[in-house]
């Protein structure tokens, strides 16, 4: 049961992190959201965490690309890639780049209604990571149990 949501959670989050960072790209899908997503990104490059740090202002541009192209590629490896380890990966960074969208949404004072659903994705990879936890104990358990009866015989 556990591993049947694991696939359909993979499977939805890639589909609809494709769907978002195209967007983010692209115009291609629908020339208002896309307008919409250039303007705000330029609010969300002055309030990028590492700018200070790095003594580098980043472009909005290639902000938004950048993170369009992380999107669609985590995306498609949640999506469609069976390797657990890079879909592991994959859940990782989009989960970091929730965060750092819930940290640009509150830096630029959005409203609660466009943070929020970073904030829902955000849960949902946490989840997803946590049930494949389980489902990893679980067989290690497992595998654990059947070694420990063949040394007892």
């Amino acid at each position: 049961m556990g591993s049947i949501v694991l696939r359909s959670l993979s499977v939805l989050l890639g589909i609809f992190f494709i769907f978002v960072g195209i967007m983010k790209i692209t115009s291609l899908l629908s020339k208002d959201l896309h307008k919409d997503l250039r303007k705000e990104y330029v609010k969300y490059a002055k309030v990028f965490p590492f700018t200070e740090m790095l003594d580098f202002k980043i472009p909005s541009k290639w902000y938004r690309r950048v993170v369009g192209s992380l999107e669609i590629i985590c995306g498609l490896a949640m999506a469609f890639i069976p390797s657990n380890s890079i879909k592991q990966g994959a859940n990782i960074v989009l989960l970091l780049m929730m965060m750092m969208a819930v940290y640009s949404h509150y830096m630029v004072n959005d409203k609660f209604e466009r943070t929020a659903p970073a904030l829902v994705f955000f849960f949902m990879l946490t989840g997803r990571l946590v049930i494949d936890w389980q489902l990893r104990r679980k067989a290690t358990a497992e595998v654990q149990a059947v070694n420990g009866e063949k040394k007892s015989n």
